[in-house]
């Protein structure tokens, strides 16, 4: 599909539609769903306000706002899809205990959602990838679910530093089974990256 398609798909409705601290609290539904996760200061929430084009998601100052499976319903292709803003991990300054409810809810969402189509797993290249990140990508591989680097952020860095940042991810994603191939690099801030992001999610979306 064309940019501009994608972009009429991106520049339509879209509806918040409810957030779930529990998975108990999610409906079933026939459309399909991509989900965004990350660390909890790796800019998921502007991410997601920048594909849409308006303020759909909540951004905070305080990093890992974002406590619960939150739904978004895009309208511009055929009758929905929906987005899917994750709780992120590495909460510094969440109690032990919440953390860990998260993390449960997250994980029976990836393991028991059939209409998930793709997992974008959201990187800050500055930073590389960490422990927490790590550890998300063994689930992935684990329950074998989709899931695609996306890196964010990148207008902090020079062109050197992104290809560099670029190839050790790649380099270490050759002995991951659940990753869907080709990073994707994005600034939410520039605006770099997003009608490929938006690309992308029409591609997964056409072969349904």
């Amino acid at each position: 599909m064309k940019k501009l398609e994608a972009k009429k798909i991106f520049n339509g409705e879209v509806e918040f539609l409810f957030g779930a601290h529990n998975y108990s609290q999610v409906p079933t539904f026939h459309f399909p769903e991509i989900a965004f996760v990350g660390s909890s200061n790796v800019g998921k929430s502007s991410l997601i306000n920048a594909l849409v084009g308006k303020k759909a998601a909540i951004v905070s100052n305080t990093p890992g706002r974002t406590r619960q499976l939150n739904f978004f319903k895009i309208f511009g292709f055929e009758d929905g899809f929906i987005l899917v803003d994750m709780p992120g991990y590495g909460f510094a300054r969440a109690k032990a205990a919440h953390v860990g409810h998260w993390q449960r809810t997250s994980f029976e969402y990836l393991t028991k959602r059939s209409n998930l189509q793709r997992v974008f797993l959201l990187i800050d290249p500055t930073k590389g990838l960490k422990e927490p990140d790590l550890e998300a990508i063994n689930i992935f591989n684990t329950l074998a679910v989709s899931f695609q680097i996306v890196l964010t952020k990148i207008d902090k860095m020079s062109r050197e530093e992104l290809e560099k940042a670029q190839n050790k991810i790649k380099k270490q994603s050759e002995k991951w089974p659940a990753v869907f191939p080709g990073i994707i690099t994005c600034s939410a801030l520039k605006g770099y990256g997003i009608m490929e992001l938006q690309d992308e999610i029409v591609r997964i979306l056409e072969k349904l």
